[in-house]
Order: C-alpha cells, then structure tokens, then sequence
C-alpha cells in the first residue's frame, strides 16, 4: 500500500498585535500539524514576533501596509531559527506548488498577479475578509484576520497541498 505524502500549510494574515489570538492561532496550527505556515503581513510591532517561536512549523512572512519599523521587524526575525520575512513578496515553492505570497494592499498589483494566472496559489491578506476562489489554474486564498478587530471573526487557512483544498477555520 502506498503512503499518502499530505503537507499540510498554514495560512494566516492581519495579526495586528493580539497577542492573545495570536497564541490562539499558533495552538491550533501546532495542533493541526502544520509544517508550514505563510503570514500574509501587518505583524505591526516588533514585540509579536517572539510569538511565532512557538510555532512547531517554519514560518514565511512578507510585510504589510501597516507594518511600520521594518527594520526591527526584520532584526526580530532573525533572532529566531525558522521565522523569515521575504520583504514584500515571496515567491515559495512547496510540493511542488508555486506560491506567491503578498500582502494585498496595492490592489493593482494584487489583481494583474492574479490575472497572469502565474502562479497555482496566490496567498494574501490586507482585507481581513475570508476569501477562496479559483481564476484558471490558480487558486487564490486570503485566510482573513487573526486580530478579529474589523469582521468579529479570528480565521486561518489550513492548505492541503495535495488535494488542493483550502479550509477556513475560526478561532
């Protein structure tokens, strides 16, 4: 019998500084067996960043719009083995899946990305809106917020890289 090769991804976005649905969220992805976990950006402050270290996954991040001293930011994340901020875009591949990772804010960007049909996810934030839905080949992916401070809601993604299924989970 053949063993399934399953990776299972974690997606989240729009931290904004809870640090109590922070720890939240990083219960549950170590819970759900992440190996992976994608940060679509706004961190905002430094301090959340030794948050992360929890987590029993990698992380990859890119900035967002309202993360404001980039540069201390980028010195938290070195100060961790496994955190890692691309800058304002990543390009990741995983199981063999192209992924873009950006935060969403420059909505032109954002949706000639999307419109190249690129990429086989494209993973963003900046909304705070769950959103999943497929233009082509590329499934596209905003996991919402984890702050909850503009829908009431505390949401992340869990990706199956081998199915190709997104699932949208409340805190």
């Amino acid at each position: 019998m053949k063993k399934e090769i399953r990776l299972v991804v974690g997606v989240i976005a729009d931290t904004h500084d809870n640090l109590p649905l922070v720890d939240r969220a990083i219960t549950k992805l170590n819970e759900e067996n992440v190996e992976l976990v994608l940060h679509a950006g706004d961190y905002v402050a430094p301090f959340v960043i030794p948050k992360f270290e929890k987590l029993n996954a990698e992380l990859i991040g890119v900035f967002g719009n309202n993360d404001g001293d980039r540069a201390l930011l980028r010195k938290r994340f070195d100060e961790y083995e496994g955190l890692q901020i691309r800058g304002n875009f990543a390009e990741i591949l995983v199981d063999g899946l192209e992924i873009a990772l950006i935060h969403g804010n420059e909505e032109e960007l954002l949706k000639a990305l999307i419109n190249s049909e690129s990429f086989d996810i494209i993973v963003h934030g900046h909304t705070h809106k769950t959103e999943i839905y497929r233009k082509g080949k590329t499934l596209i992916v905003n996991p919402g917020e984890v702050c909850g401070y503009l829908t009431g809601k505390s949401t992340i993604a869990l990706l199956d890289t081998d199915k190709r299924k997104v699932e949208i989970i409340e805190l």
